[in-house]
């Protein structure tokens, strides 16, 4: 029982299990933000045109009600969090490419023989499947 209770703290004290920790918390706030901007900006402005907010958007049907207007909202909030989400990993990602250096094109290490087109290594003068000399490049 020990050891496992070393190990979890071992794993759970790792960089990244804090940093994902950190990144739920701040996504929950960030959540919190976006809902209040889709319910207290969007959904007015679009009450504009509409003549009323997307939330008072009920269909009654055999006396239960269906909230579209509710569900509306929610996939506004849910494309804005995928928008933001979006750019934020496209600013990540070329933030982290500024930082490596591309990659020298490799020398080849094989050459294909001209007479059975296998597959020899570059210094070959003779080719191990065919026999045949090697042209000199």
């Amino acid at each position: 029982m020990k050891k496992f209770i070393e190990e979890f703290k071992a794993f759970a004290l790792r960089g990244n299990v804090m940093d994902m920790a950190i990144g739920v918390i701040i996504g929950g706030a960030f959540t919190s933000i976006v809902t209040s901007l889709t319910d207290n900006l969007i959904n007015p402005i679009l009450g504009l045109f509409g003549g009323t907010d997307l939330s008072g958007f009920v269909l009654n049907i055999g006396g239960v009600e269906l909230r579209y207007g509710a569900f509306i909202t929610s996939i506004i909030n849910f494309l804005i969090m995928a928008f933001v989400l979006f750019c934020l990993l496209k600013t990540v990602n070329k933030l982290t490419a500024l930082g490596k250096k591309p990659e020298a094109p490799t020398e080849p290490t094989t050459k294909v023989c001209p007479f059975c087109c296998s597959e020899i290594p570059i210094k070959a003068v003779k080719c191990a499947h065919c026999g045949s000399d090697q042209p000199k490049e």
